[in-house]
């Protein structure tokens, strides 16, 4: 669903760009893998940001930016790969209305408050929204004889206009006034959309095996210094 550059920070501040795109959603051994790839290792380099994005889901990328957290990312592209497509739709329709799309913790909202906002289809300009108004939902009772001589673009423009509603690829949406539920509020990500995680670090040496290297240090026969010459020395 979504797609992030990751981006090591302290080798690009030393002037090597270092990355790799991460799927999302994923797992929390994707992201050790990708970190230990791109040399974030918790210790040395501890930094990311992320330096692009690629998504099918039109309008979603210019509300992410460079140092999102890569936990609130995998629960947003969670929460998406879970719609169909008609919500998918509405989705992006959400995006264009406006609403709760300044961070990723409000589009995280928004793609759990779909209910909130009602789609019509196939409906993109004025003068289809004024004959939707008038045909399909019957709001104005106009005797057949006249039918020819109502300004479907002007109604469906005051309509519009009362119902604050946005036209879009996918048709025209409007808020309808349900209760927008905050279920995440920026704290406590649900543990199954927890990934963030540093390589695991390297192995430590056995003591036995330590002492036994230890040992042959110290008994090893030193490199005979060879001098010079006295003929060489005069």
């Amino acid at each position: 669903m979504i797609e992030a550059y990751v981006t090591n920070l302290g080798k690009y501040n030393e002037g090597e760009l270092c990355g790799e795109y991460l799927k999302l959603p994923a797992e929390k051994e994707d992201v050790k893998a990708l970190f230990e790839r791109i040399g974030i290792d918790g210790v040395v380099y501890e930094e990311f940001f992320i330096t692009d994005y690629r998504t099918d889901i039109e309008g979603l990328c210019r509300y992410m930016g460079e140092y999102e957290s890569i936990d609130e990312l995998n629960y947003l592209a969670s929460l998406l790969a879970d719609l169909g497509s008609w919500e998918l739709e509405k989705f992006e329709s959400a995006i264009d209305f406006g609403e709760y799309t300044s961070c990723v913790e409000h589009l995280i909202n928004l793609a759990q408050n779909l209910d909130c906002y009602d789609l019509i289809s196939d409906v993109n300009t004025n003068e289809e929204l004024g004959l939707y108004y008038v045909e399909q939902l019957e709001m104005l009772q106009i005797p057949e004889h006249l039918e020819n001589y109502i300004d479907y673009e002007a109604y469906g423009r005051d309509m519009s206009v009362n119902d604050g509603g946005v036209f879009t690829n996918h048709g025209y949406v409007i808020n309808n006034q349900s209760s927008f539920t905050e279920h995440y509020k920026g704290m406590h990500i649900p543990d199954d959309y927890r990934i963030f995680a540093y390589p695991d670090p390297p192995a430590k040496m056995p003591i036995r095996q330590q002492l036994e290297m230890f040992a042959n240090m110290i008994t090893a026969p030193a490199t005979e210094k060879l001098t010079p010459a006295l003929d060489e020395r005069a």
